[in-house]
């Protein structure tokens, strides 16, 4: 898969295929979509192209939307990678590029850019300024410039959309296993680890403190986690907890991760944690010694979890 950034940096003389959209998780639902622009592309020997926007248009247009994503640009990107695409087009959406018109998207984007000789697109999709734009019009701008559009129905984008939807509310609610079933891969955090309080170490669990290297990444429910990371090349199992150390008087939400037979100095390193399944919620103990026998708990659950899973 080659990246582009901006639109203006694809340069490419073959004709393409062309889906948009946000594509937020690369979840089921889009690897169905992205599965069939990889066959039309094969079919009418076309390079296969997906064009995203960031920041999200959200973001930009909503400017005290406090919008949550599954993924980072770095982690979708790293997921589109595996799809089979022949091209990522990643534009920067701005307030300017929100106010270009339909003829203006089309013409100067998906024709001239793009070379687009098919567009795979959702029956609902609007676009140009205000949204003013449908399906219809995409059609009539095809007949001008001589590409086919080509609709995904309603049953696969309410498929898409359930399945994003399911997702939030499950990581909303610590229910990671029905997360994963929808994502078809372990929910990830990306980030770096930081110095935190060392409390952990005093209950001989010291801990890595894993700071998303994103605001916007949506985090699960405060609780604990088995997790996984690659760690000096090995994949490692860990026991995550997201939360605020009520016990100890936290006050700060933190991510941190005591890895399982591993003793080494993470600090400062990158990390991909892996969600693998829910402990337990939360929870506020009256001593720092009820606080370590969860925790032992915690590791046996984790231990027999590794047992039974592989």
């Amino acid at each position: 898969m080659q990246e582009h950034r901006p639109a203006s940096a694809y340069q490419n003389e073959r004709s393409s295929v062309v889906t948009i959209g946000t594509f937020d998780g690369v979840h089921i639902g889009h690897t169905a979509i992205l599965k069939r622009l990889a066959e039309t592309a094969q079919a009418n020997d076309l390079d296969s192209v997906l064009l995203t926007f960031f920041p999200h248009p959200r973001m930009v247009l909503q400017q005290n939307s406090d919008l949550k994503l599954l993924n980072t640009l770095d982690e979708k990107k790293e997921l589109l990678s595996k799809t089979g695409l022949d091209h990522l087009v990643i534009h920067p959406f701005t307030k300017q590029f929100s106010r270009l018109t339909a003829v203006e998207y089309v013409r100067d984007f998906l024709v001239n850019k793009l070379k687009a000789k098919k567009i795979i697109i959702g029956y609902d999709h609007r676009f140009g300024r205000n949204r003013t734009a449908d399906i219809n019009d995409l059609k009539e701008f095809g007949e001008t410039y001589g590409f086919q559009v080509e609709e995904i129905n309603a049953q696969e984008l309410d498929e898409v959309a359930v399945s994003s939807t399911k997702i939030r509310k499950a990581l909303e609610s610590g229910d990671i296993t029905t997360a994963n079933k929808y994502l078809n891969y372990p929910y990830m955090i990306t980030g770096t680890v930081v110095k935190g309080k060392a409390i952990g170490r005093t209950l001989d669990y010291p801990t890595a403190n894993l700071k998303p290297s994103e605001t916007y990444k949506l985090i699960p429910q405060n609780g604990v986690y088995v997790t996984q990371a690659s760690i000096n090349g090995e994949k490692t199992i860990g026991i995550t907890s997201i939360g605020t150390n009520p016990t100890v008087g936290g006050k700060k939400k933190t991510i941190e991760t005591y890895f399982l037979d591993f003793d080494g100095d993470l600090y400062e390193k990158n990390l991909k944690l892996e969600f693998l399944t829910h402990i337990r919620d939360e929870e506020t103990f009256d001593s720092k010694e009820d606080l370590k026998e969860a925790i032992q708990q915690d590791e046996a659950f984790a231990r027999d979890y590794l047992e039974q899973n592989g």
